[in-house]
C-alpha cells in the first residue's frame, strides 16, 4: 500500500511534466495557479482525509480507546508535518527544532532521546555550533529523502560520540559540506534534506542536553519572501508525510504481531531506511497482556555504550513518559547478582524497581535497543515469558 502511494506520486509527477511540456508553462507557473485557485489547499485536505484510512489498516485494533489514540496520532502528525514542511521548511535559513517530543510521537520514538531536526539542501554549506554540556551521548546525522516523498530517510553523514572534537570549554563547531572540511565535518549530498541531532540520556532528570545552533554559510542575512511555490510544495509534502509515515509504521506493527510477546532482532536495513541509527541494534515487537498477565523479560546485557527498552501504544507512539515509568535503561535499571536484568511489563506495580507501566493499555508495540556494542561483543535477544501477575508480587 505504501509502495502504491509513492507509485501514484511518481505517475502524478510524470503527467505534470507532460502537461507542462505541452502547455509551454514552467512548473512555477502551475504552482502559482494552484495557490491562487485554492487547488493546493483542496488537495491537502483531500490527502488528510485519505490519511485516515490507516486507522482501518489490516491488523489495527478497532476498539474505541485505540481508535481515539489513532485519531490523536494523526492530529499530532498533522501538526508536525505543517511545522516541518511549511513553517520551518526553508533550508536556506534552517532552525533546529524538536519534531518528535512529548506530544508528537512516531516510529517508537525513544524517551531516552532528545531529538533536534533542521532542513538542509545540497545547494548550501552549513555550520553547527554548540556546547556539549552533560548529556551521556550526542550524535549528528545527515539524511537523504523524507517520509513524504521517498517513504523514508536514507543515511548520509555521521559524526558522533568521541569523534566530535571539543574545545576546552566544551564548545564545538561542525561544517556540513560535500567535501571534507574543518576539525568536525558532516557530509551532505545533492539529495540531503535533513540533519538530525540525537542526544541520549542515562538519567533524564540529571543530565543537561547540548546547546546547538545552525546557520547557512551562504552569507544571506535575512530569508527571502514567501513564495507560492514554497507553500504549494510544502502542503504537498506535508500531506504525503501525514499519510505516508503512519502507513509505514502500521505495516510494521502488523508484522510485529507474528511474534507477539517476543523480542526478535529487527532487520537493520529496514530500520536504517526509516531513519534509524546504524549503530543501534533494534528489537521491535508487539505485546498483548490480559488483566492478570505480565510480561517477564530477562537478559544479560552485552558490553555496550548503553541499552534501553520502552513500551509504545499500537501506533508505535511511546507511552506517556512524562507521568509514567514506561522506559528503562542501563543507567536506572536494577541488576541481578550475575549482571543480568529482569524487566516486568504489567498493568499494576508488582513491587519491582524494573516495572514498566502499561498505562491502561492491553496491547501495543515495544522496542529494545543495544547501543554501540563493544568490540567483540555480540547482540543478545532478550528472553520473554508471559506469567501470571500473582507470581511476581513480592
Amino acid at each position: 500500500m505504501q509502495k502504491l502511494l509513492f507509485f501514484f506520486l511518481s505517475i502524478l509527477r510524470f503527467f505534470t511534466k507532460i502537461k507542462l511540456l505541452f502547455s509551454g508553462k514552467k512548473e512555477e507557473d502551475l504552482q502559482i495557479e494552484r495557490v491562487v485557485s485554492g487547488k493546493s489547499w483542496e488537495e491537502f485536505c483531500e490527502q488528510l482525509k485519505l490519511a485516515g484510512n490507516v486507522l482501518k489498516y489490516s491488523g489495527t485494533p478497532q476498539d474505541s480507546f485505540q481508535q481515539a489514540e489513532g485519531l490523536r496520532y494523526l492530529t499530532r502528525l498533522t501538526r508536525a508535518g505543517l511545522e516541518a514542511y511549511v513553517e520551518f521548511s526553508d533550508p536556506s535559513f534552517p532552525v533546529f527544532r524538536r519534531m518528535v517530543h512529548e506530544t508528537v510521537k512516531m516510529g517508537a520514538d525513544n524517551p531516552d532521546n532528545y531529538y533536534f531536526n533542521a532542513p538542509l539542501s545540497g545547494e548550501y554549506e552549513y555550520q553547527i555550533t554548540g556546547k556539549r554540556n552533560t548529556i551521556h551521548y550526542i550524535g549528528f546525522f545527515t539524511q537523504n529523502g523524507n517520509y513524504g516523498t521517498t517513504g523514508g530517510l536514507a543515511p548520509c553523514g555521521v559524526l558522533q560520540g568521541a569523534d566530535l572534537k571539543l574545545e576546552e570549554d566544551g564548545s564545538f563547531e561542525i561544517i556540513l559540506s560535500k567535501e571534507k572540511r574543518g576539525k568536525n565535518w558532516l557530509k551532505i549530498e545533492d539529495d540531503t534534506s535533513i540533519v538530525m541531532v540525537r542526544q541520549t540520556f542515562l538519567h533524564r532528570f540529571k543530565e543537561m542536553p547540548a546547546e546547538v545552533h545552525i546557520e547557512n554559510l551562504s552569507g544571506e542575512k535575512v530569508p527571502k519572501p514567501l513564495t507560492p511555490q514554497a507553500i504549494d510544495e510544502g502542503l504537498k509534502t506535508a500531506s504525503l508525510f501525514i499519510a505516508g509515515a503512519p502507513l509505514l509504521f502500521a505495516r510494521w506493527a502488523k508484522g510485529f504481531q507474528k511474534h507477539t510477546n517476543k523480542l526478535p532482532q529487527f532487520d537493520p536495513a529496514v530500520s536504517n531506511a526509516a531513519g534509524g541509527d546504524a549503530d543501534i541494534i533494534y528489537y521491535h515487537s508487539h505485546w498483548k497482556l490480559k488483566e492478570e498477565e505480565a510480561l517477564l523479560i530477562r537478559v544479560k546485557p552485552p558490553k555496550c555504550d548503553t541499552w534501553n527498552f520502552q513500551l509504545n501504544n499500537y501506533w508505535m507512539e511511546s507511552l506517556d513518559y512524562r507521568y509514567f515509568n514506561i522506559c528503562i535503561n542501563m543507567g536506572n535499571a536494577k541488576y541481578e547478582a550475575d549482571g543480568s536484568v529482569k524487566v516486568i511489563v504489567a498493568h499494576k506495580d508488582p513491587g519491582h524497581k524494573n516495572w514498566l507501566n502499561t498505562c491502561s493499555h492491553f496491547e501495543g508495540t515495544m522496542c529494545w535497543r543495544w547501543y554501540r556494542l563493544a568490540d567483540g561483543e555480540s547482540p543478545v535477544e532478550p528472553e520473554c515469558e508471559v506469567v501470571h501477575f500473582n507470581t511476581l508480587v513480592q
